[in-house]
């Protein structure tokens, strides 16, 4: 009985041992290829924060995930919204600012983005009249170098979003994309990018080519699914959002994509589900993220 006993505890320990590694090396939405650090970008729930921001908080705490990236503060000063996430142990990295004020005011995004807590602050869409072509490329590259030389001072890095018309096919002439044009006249010193999923398969882009073409300019992703069957090759940035739906039952190839994602050197991961059944799909992307193989 006592060796039966000793053998008992000996496994008993042993598994405990297990599973407290386990417990202290993984977290939610990663696993054995998928490493993160997976986020969310907060504008998921916006409907949800429109009627009630510290449930909505609460959800996102439950998901168990601990970055965000913000898309405004829903009527809180930034201080009061700073607060409500550290409360919950919401770590705010990134955040979207309307593209006029970086034209207008650069330095008032970066005393906000301060007062936040961000690493990061960008936008995620470039006002454009038709097709964003070369010269407004180059504009928008001018404006997110001044942005960005500003925000540097804060201890804060610029980025850009794209959104799928900056890859519009002779829009900045042959042989050359406008996002090329982005990447190519913006200083990596201050200035760096967030790829969103969707809005580089949407376009009939692909995304881990885009990935190797500028290995570390890709520091911010969002990870976001296309409906199958929802056609592509469109440069207008914009679908239904309810073409976003839960990563790994869409067009993409999300091992191909994590993959070059991490070769490229990207530093932070945020979902980013725009549908109308949001807050049930987060979940099971999570799930998806920590079972995915390469």
């Amino acid at each position: 009985m006592k060796a039966s006993r000793r053998l008992f505890l000996a496994v008993l320990s042993a598994a405990t041992l297990v599973l407290s590694g386990c417990a202290t090396s993984s977290s939610t939405g990663t696993g054995a290829s998928f490493r993160g650090p997976v986020g969310l970008q907060l504008y998921s729930l916006r409907g949800h924060f429109t009627k009630n921001v510290p449930s909505t908080l609460d959800i996102v705490k439950g998901y168990g995930i601990h970055e965000v990236e913000l898309a405004g503060t829903y009527g809180q000063t930034p201080e009061k919204f700073r607060q409500e996430l550290t409360s919950r142990g919401l770590v705010p990295v990134s955040g979207h600012f309307p593209y006029k004020r970086f034209q207008t005011d650069p330095e008032g995004i970066a005393q906000e983005a301060k007062a936040l807590g961000l690493k990061y602050a960008g936008c995620a869409w470039i006002d454009h009249k038709g097709s964003f072509d070369a010269q407004q490329a180059r504009d928008a590259a001018a404006v997110f170098n001044k942005a960005g030389e500003i925000f540097s001072k804060y201890g804060i890095r610029c980025f850009y979003h794209c959104h799928g018309f900056e890859f519009e096919p002779g829009a900045a002439g042959a042989g050359i994309k406008s996002m090329d044009i982005l990447m190519k006249e913006t200083d990596p010193r201050w200035m760096t990018f967030e790829m969103d999923i969707l809005w580089i398969t949407f376009p009939g882009e692909d995304a881990a080519a885009w990935l190797a073409k500028y290995p570390g300019r890709w520091e911010l992703l969002h990870l976001k699914d296309l409906k199958n069957g929802v056609a592509t090759g469109f440069h207008n940035g914009g679908t239904d959002p309810n073409n976003d739906v839960t990563l790994g039952t869409g067009q993409m190839d999300w091992p191909k994509i994590l993959a070059a994602a991490k070769k490229s050197g990207v530093k932070h991961y945020f979902i980013e589900d725009e549908s109308a059944d949001s807050v049930n799909q987060i979940p099971l992307t999570l799930k998806y993220l920590e079972g995915v193989r390469w």
